[in-house]
């Protein structure tokens, strides 16, 4: 008799301890239940969505269209990138004297050059009689068609010392 109830002690020990461990393990999915609950409450908040799926689908929408605009953007930024390097950036004066019999330096060159060093140079030549004014265009830092001054050629030196604007 003492040895069916030592056996009955054994087996509800041990029945209590696997009623514990269930205990323990019944717990823990709980809290991992709700940590799955409060992480998707984080994900639907503020939506009425039904499913995961219809709120991937809702997003994957709302990416494509965002990308049409940034491409969008982008061919905005080329064409403004290309307007700007046409643009003037460097700007060249050099005030000089060309006769002697004549008082100060009142004719002047003026370079504009743009991001590539092509641009226009503009001489003015001031005398008695009057003042004449010369265009010549300039390309990558050279005139290709007329002969520079040493003016000019200052002129169109000291523009492109200039950094000018980055584009």
């Amino acid at each position: 008799m003492l040895e069916i109830v030592d056996k009955t002690i054994i087996f509800s020990f041990i029945a209590g301890a696997i009623g514990l461990l269930g205990l323990i393990l019944a717990s823990v999915a709980l809290l991992k239940i709700k940590k799955i609950n409060q992480t998707n409450q984080t994900i639907f908040s503020g939506k009425n969505v039904k499913s995961l799926e219809s709120l991937i689908s809702d997003h994957s929408e709302a990416i494509v269209h965002m990308d049409k605009e940034i491409q969008e953007l982008f061919e905005i930024s080329n064409r403004i990138h290309n307007l700007a390097s046409r643009g003037l950036h460097k700007v060249g004066v050099i005030r000089f004297n060309p006769f002697k019999d004549i008082g100060g330096n009142q004719s002047f060159v003026v370079a504009l050059l743009d991001g590539k060093n092509s641009g226009t140079v503009i001489s003015s030549l001031h005398t008695r009689e009057g003042t004449r004014v010369y265009a010549k265009p300039i390309t990558k830092g050279a005139s290709e068609e007329y002969q520079l001054t040493e003016e000019e050629t200052k002129a169109v030196a000291a523009a492109m010392l200039q950094k000018g604007t980055k584009v």
